[in-house]
């Protein structure tokens, strides 16, 4: 036995002598630069490959199965013409005895100078297709010739997979590689230059170092990016996954869209693909962006048929605008200069290809809190989804600041409404005409067209909302857009302890936009409207309103020309500010008597019970022909316009005295028992601005009530004086003639 061991022995170590002999003479005496021709007909005709290597071929056999390439280009056969690829130097070397055992044993792989060109034509080919595929009418039958003998069943697909091959590489290196990506069609170019990449020991299963620098750039916009990307990578073959643990990619990126600012970006977490399962989880997950900092999860199922994100993201306190000027990019200027300064966000990821929700979420915003949903559920149509609570929200903080008014401007101003408020209270000055200047802008006020296209559903609720200095409580909205029609479904609100509701309609279809509009106010301090808008009080009470009204265009200027609708509104416990008409009335009244006022009327107020009217609205002017006042020992009735056009009105009122309600505040104008039932003729013309205090007795209807009062008393004065001898008839005859 002994023996025949020795004799084993010897013939296997003559048999490895002699393949150690057969390979040495093989890679001596044989030299694969002679066969260069023959190595590239076989790439074309197998592969579909155009391989041209212009420098030389090192190899070796055994025990190491290794090949050096030089000066290599590659190109498909269907266009030999465009390599998309060139190579300086690739090294690398397999050991042989155990590829038959379907392991590969490799020592270092070292690629140098790749330069990967990839490029569509104008016509969507790309210059690498064609390759891996034998070129056109060389694919060869695959019918069996006659009296050949059948192929050999091939192994099932299962049985091959349950026999994966082993990796086994002591390292790769990449040094010096350039991809780039052109598009003819769109001009489109991107590019990854300086790639270095170095890895440890490969070996499946076995935790891999790995690390990877680049530079990647782009055409449009111009972009440039520096990264780097360190960790270690795990694969498993047979389970089919991979993990990528102690991540850390960290650079830089500058360009057009950064106005010359430099973003310094970062991440880190843990990546497992698992094609098995049909997961990509990204765990631990931590990024920087300037001074944004956040953390979350992201996990994507279904990877190979309909990809499905969820996940979760916070983002650390941090302020909007210094963030976004770090980006090259500038907030417009609005009237808090602290405005979006401290922003937070947690939310929940949902999301698929074609879509993006925020759910979850909680957004901290200066000091206010909204919850809810935010996102897009449709990319191609940016269909904008919004459903949102929240506390306050003050968005005075955020339209744009108000310019300040030169203080010498202010005060001239101020001392010149004095003066005319002190000569139209006391109805000495003449009525002013209307105004003549444009009150209103030509300025667009709408994004029409990127409206046009807007897919949208909002919903708002909120504790308290300030816009425009009016306080809203107990907010309630809700909007849609779809199909250019834009849609107010529902409005409702506190406002200054009365209620506000609304609904309106914008259709942006046609080339000028169409508005319908339902607004209802009630019981809503008038004067708090006039304060918050930062006009002048001019009147004082509740208000209730209800009005529809259609307009047409998309300026201030357009919306007042074409305004239409109907409107009825009610004031009640009201005052005109600034505007004693009992004063205007004893000024009237001392003329008729033909006394002069013993002292100047002092300005005040003239409080009243009830003030309403209905208006109808037509191309910017409403007319209200029903306009009514009550008015302790008063009734008031008129009619008139308001031009909205120009901020004028022109209305005509009838005072009407309800008998002698006590003394008047001068002796020259005390009522008496003629002036009961009196109409006295009143004329308000003038800005709009002015209200009450516009308005002035019409002398020549004073004319015609002296003329009726001097006939009452003739009238009265013939009776005296004739008694019984005038027979009724001609009595009544008398007094109409009079009163005529």
């Amino acid at each position: 036995m002994k023996s025949l061991g020795k004799i084993l022995g010897l013939l296997a170590l003559g048999l490895l002598l002699i393949i150690v002999a057969l390979g040495f003479a093989l890679t001596h005496l044989f030299d694969p630069n002679d066969y260069k021709d023959e190595i590239r007909d076989l790439a074309r005709n197998k592969a579909g490959l155009e391989l041209d290597i212009r420098g030389d071929i090192g190899w070796s056999l055994f025990p190491w199965l290794g090949l050096e390439l030089h000066d290599t280009t590659l190109a498909s056969a269907r266009n030999p013409g465009q390599p998309f690829a060139d190579l300086r130097m690739l090294g690398l070397s397999v050991r042989v005895m155990p590829l038959l055992r379907r392991e590969v044993q490799m020592s270092d792989i070292t690629v140098n100078g790749l330069n990967l060109m990839l490029a569509r034509d104008e016509k969507g080919r790309g210059n690498w297709e064609g390759v891996g595929e034998p070129p056109a009418g060389q694919q060869g039958d695959t019918t069996p010739a006659a009296g050949s003998e059948p192929a050999e069943p091939q192994e099932p697909a299962d049985q091959r997979r349950a026999k994966p091959i082993q990796l086994d590489i002591d390292s790769l290196t990449v040094s010096d590689a350039r991809v780039s990506y052109q598009d003819a069609r769109s001009g489109q170019q991107y590019s990854a230059e300086g790639i270095e990449l170095s890895t440890g020991a490969i070996r499946e299963r076995s935790a891999i170092a790995l690390k990877l620098n680049a530079f990647f750039g782009s055409n449009q916009p111009v972009m440039r990016a520096r990264t780097e990307l360190q960790g270690e990578l795990r694969f498993d073959n047979e389970l089919r996954r991979y993990h990528l643990d102690n991540l850390r990619l960290n650079g830089e990126a500058s360009g057009e869209p950064l106005q010359g600012k430099t973003l310094a970006f970062s991440a880190q977490g843990q990546l497992l693909v698992d094609r098995a399962a049909q997961i990509a989880e990204w765990t631990g997950l931590k990024l920087t962006a300037n001074q944004l900092r956040g953390l979350g999860e992201l996990k994507v199922r279904d990877l190979e048929s309909e990809p499905k994100l969820s996940g979760a993201l916070s983002i650390a306190e941090f302020d909007l605008g210094a963030f976004l000027e770090g980006l090259g990019q500038q907030l417009p200027a609005m009237a808090d200069a602290d405005a979006l300064s401290k922003v937070e966000l947690v939310t929940r990821l949902n999301g698929s290809a074609s879509s993006l929700m925020l759910e979850d979420l909680k957004l901290k915003l200066d000091g206010s809190q909204l919850t809810g949903q935010l996102g897009l559920s449709d990319f191609k149509r940016q269909a904008l989804r919004a459903n949102l609570k929240g506390d306050r929200l003050d968005l005075d903080r955020y339209l744009p600041p108000v310019a300040a008014e030169p203080a010498a401007a202010q005060a001239r101003k101020s001392e010149v409404a004095k003066t005319e408020a002190t000569a139209v209270a006391s109805g000495t000055t003449p009525l002013p005409d209307k105004p003549t200047q444009q009150a209103w802008s030509d300025e667009p006020m709408l994004p029409v067209e990127r409206l046009r296209g807007l897919d949208a559903a909002l919903s708002l609720n909120l504790d308290s909302l300030k816009v425009e200095r009016m306080p809203f409580e107990n907010f309630s909205l809700k909007a849609r857009s779809q199909g250019g029609v834009l849609t107010l479904e529902e409005l409702r609100s506190g406002l200054f302890g009365g209620r506000l509701e609304s609904n309106a309609s914008i259709d942006l279809r046609p080339a000028q936009p169409t508005w319908r509009v339902h607004k209802s106010l009630s019981r809503i301090p008038a004067e708090r409207l006039l304060e918050a808008r930062g006009q002048k009080v001019t009147v004082k009470g509740l208000l209730n309103l209800d009005g529809d009204f259609t307009t047409l265009g998309n300026s201030q200027k357009a919306w007042i020309d074409n305004l239409g609708g109907k409107m009825g509104f009610i004031l009640d416990n009201g005052v005109l500010v600034e505007a004693n008409l009992e004063q205007q009335l004893c000024r009237a009244i001392a003329t008729l008597n033909r006394k002069e006022l013993g002292s100047e009327p002092r300005a005040s107020d003239t409080p009243f019970r009830e003030l309403k009217g209905n208006l109808t609205l037509r191309d910017g002017v409403a007319h209200n022909p029903d306009l009514k006042a009550s008015i302790p020992g008063l009734t008031v009735n008129g009619n008139g316009d308001l031009d909205l056009r120009v901020l004028g009105m022109d209305y005509r009122l009838g005072i009407l005295v309800e008998g002698d309600k006590g003394a008047m505040p001068d002796p020259a104008c005390q009522v008496n028992e003629r002036y009961a039932g009196i109409e006295w003729p009143l004329r308000c013309r003038g800005p709009l601005e002015l209200g009450a205090k516009a308005c002035r007795f019409d002398r020549d209807g004073l004319g015609k009530i002296a003329a009726r009062v001097a006939g009452e008393k003739l009238s009265e004065k013939l009776e005296e004086k004739l008694g019984d001898k005038v027979s009724p008839e001609l009595k009544d005859a008398l007094k109409g003639l009079f009163k005529r």
